[in-house]
């Protein structure tokens, strides 16, 4: 009987063993209903569903779990699993996280999805050094320009109250004559509602989940720029999982930046069509701003090759081959 009892004690040990079941989390800075976090929600359920249940992720969005700065310090000490960050906002600890916020350097999705792959190595070897892994990466659609009034040349940003966000919409601010203040996306909304804010820079997607029009009325389409959201895994939980589930993570992640670039492009127009369903005066800008515009960009691309280096240099002349 004794014997029975410890053969069916360990064949329940082995199959709980078997149906071990992995837990991790994943902390967003961006609201349940933008693209972003759709496709993460969809990324979350293609992984339970091909790990067999064997990794089963929470989504946390609208940094509810860690605020948008924290998020990867997070993942590279293992506070969360996984996470997702602009990858923009870290340009001031290294200059290649910076490379897809640089003002008309790639103004397209498909001249982005060329600089992300001549990026892509140097990210990726990073992330490592860092002990995280790139599960996949995803555009924002193309950053134009709000404001409280019209603005028909860069001398009517002078003095206003601008979003800075990273470290490039803050070197923004201040060669264009603008006062920068740092908001982060999930304070935005109260940010204009209070008039701490005349103007900012950011897509269409942005605008319209925190409602801008309800405080902003103008939205110049500059097509500035497709900032890029970094999905990242840390590499020892990473690691921790055996290869089937392995396997499953990074087909759900490839699958995932098919679909987000995809949605990116497609959701461009639907963002602004619905910005101007909501009463926002959407136009391209004016030969002035362009110019004006077009000059900041060619200091800040300047300004970015001098502290990059001889690796930044390299990705960009990859990009311009």
């Amino acid at each position: 009987m004794k014997m029975k009892f410890a053969v069916a004690l360990a064949a329940t040990a082995l199959a709980s063993q078997a149906f071990a079941q992995t837990k991790w989390d994943l902390p967003s800075a961006y609201p349940a209903s933008n693209f972003h976090t759709e496709n993460l929600a969809q990324f979350v359920s293609d992984v339970d569903k091909g790990s067999g249940g064997k990794l089963k992720i929470t989504l946390h969005p609208n940094a509810s779990l860690f605020k948008a700065p924290e998020i990867k310090r997070a993942v590279q000490g293992n506070q969360a699993q996984a996470g997702e960050f602009l990858m923009a906002n870290f340009q001031n600890e290294w200059p290649l996280w910076g490379i897809d916020g640089v003002p008309f350097l790639a103004t397209s999705f498909a001249d982005a999805k060329r600089l992300y792959d001549a990026s892509k190595p140097a990210i990726e070897k990073k992330l490592n050094e860092q002990g995280m892994t790139l599960l996949y990466a995803v555009p924002w659609p193309p950053q134009g320009l709000y404001s409280r009034n019209p603005v028909k040349s860069q001398a009517d940003l002078k003095g206003i109250k601008w979003r800075a966000y990273s470290p490039a919409t803050a070197r923004i601010a201040e060669l264009v004559g603008a006062q920068p203040v740092t908001i982060q996306q999930a304070e935005l909304s109260q940010a204009m509602a209070t008039g701490v804010l005349d103007s900012y820079m950011s897509s269409g997607s942005t605008g319209y989940d925190t409602k801008t029009y309800e405080h902003l009325k103008y939205f110049y389409d500059l097509q500035a720029w497709l900032p890029k959201n970094a999905v990242v895994a840390n590499k020892k939980a990473l690691e921790a999982l055996d290869k089937p589930t392995q396997d499953a993570l990074r087909k759900a992640a490839a699958e995932a930046e098919t679909r987000g670039w995809a949605s990116s492009e497609k959701k461009t127009g639907e963002y602004l069509d619905l910005l101007k369903k909501n009463g926002m005066t959407v136009e391209p800008p004016s030969a002035q701003l362009k110019t004006d515009m077009q000059k900041v960009g060619e200091v800040m691309l300047k300004e970015w090759l001098d502290k990059a280096g001889p690796e930044g240099k390299a990705v960009v002349d990859a990009y311009r081959k």
